[in-house]
């Protein structure tokens, strides 16, 4: 029982996963408040500006660089859609094949960035002497894309 009780606690007082979850949570809840009124998610934005990035591309290039499964992809991406944010470049009977942001996504991305920009702050505060850390272990992952 000791041994059990001994790696419990090891795992909950020192799990490195755990951390950055709960941390990631706390942010993201940060910048979701800070957009709120805009109507749109942190997910959202950054779906958006991956899109702007890429230019025109396939669903499954953005679920690649933003790490998000595929579901959550498909689903945000029409919501996106759906408020003229994006639209379909290529589709088939299969779904979209290749999407691209419009000129009312663009003016969404302008429209939040005030915002977004106290968002960042508060993170950055947050986040303290990790934020560097943060950017760096993102770059090593591939994003932000075509840097």
């Amino acid at each position: 029982m000791g041994e059990v009780s001994t790696a419990v606690d090891e795992i909950v007082q020192d799990c490195l996963a755990v951390r950055i979850r709960l941390i990631g949570r706390a942010v993201t809840s940060l910048y979701d408040g800070a957009l709120e009124h805009h109507g749109v998610t942190i997910a959202q934005v950054n779906l958006l500006a991956a899109l702007g990035k890429l230019g025109p591309c396939p669903p499954g290039r953005l679920g690649e660089v933003l790490q998000l499964e595929r579901s959550t992809v498909s689903r945000n991406l029409r919501l996106l859609l759906r408020q003229g944010w994006i639209e379909a470049a290529a589709s088939d009977a299969k779904g979209l094949r290749e999407v691209v942001l419009t000129g009312a996504g663009r003016a969404k991305i302008e429209s939040v960035l005030p915002d977004w920009r106290r968002a960042q702050e508060q993170a950055a505060r947050l986040l303290g002497a990790g934020a560097p850390a943060v950017r760096d272990i993102a770059s090593d992952m591939g994003y932000p894309p075509g840097v």
